[in-house]
């Protein structure tokens, strides 16, 4: 059954459509450049922040009149509640990166970056499988980036033992990097 709006409905609904508009055309710029500051200078977040102040004014049309407060502040202060709630909505998710600052180049540092942390867990491993001795060596040798003769100065060994502790460690490394790769 098709219910007919009444011509008095109908006027008011048009009325309150005009005013409005009004209420748009006039207080929307003011709007836009307000929520760009509360934005922190986000254009796009600014135009979603006036949207749902308007929108929240269209529903509550009848208390927007001079006679009951100022309609700009009360635009502002639902502009600045809407704002707010966003700010909080965006600290309680992680955090978002606009696809304009990715950046490919740090992508790839961040995976240079994961392989350095695994390749030295992985030296971590290897290094615990050899005796102190031998750790001491390869330490002096390749962690510290010694010559074997400053190796050995270090340690206080002939060059012919840190060259024969290298060889045996390394020798017990590449065994056990067979074994963890079956």
């Amino acid at each position: 059954m098709a219910t007919v709006a009444s011509p008095t409905a109908t006027t008011t609904a048009t009325g309150s459509a005009r005013a409005f508009d009004a209420l748009v055309a006039e207080h929307r710029p003011g709007l836009v450049r307000y929520a760009t500051r509360l934005m922190n200078g986000d254009v796009s977040a600014a135009e979603d922040v006036a949207q749902e102040t308007l929108l929240r004014a269209w529903r509550h049309l009848d208390r927007l009149t001079e006679d009951q407060g100022s309609v700009r502040g009360w635009l502002t202060r639902v502009a600045h509640n809407v704002a707010m709630d966003q700010h909080r909505a965006r600290r309680s998710r992680p955090t978002e990166i606009a696809w304009s600052e990715f950046d490919a180049e740090s992508a790839a540092s961040l995976d240079d970056t994961a392989r350095e942390v695994e390749d030295r867990v992985l030296v971590s491993e290897m290094l615990a499988h050899v005796s102190p001795l031998h750790r001491s060596t390869l330490t002096e040798v390749y962690l510290s980036d010694q010559t074997t003769a400053a190796a050995a100065e270090r340690l206080g060994v002939p060059v012919g033992t840190v060259k024969s502790r290298v060889f045996h460690a390394l020798r017990t490394i590449r065994s056990q990097s067979v074994e963890l790769a079956a």
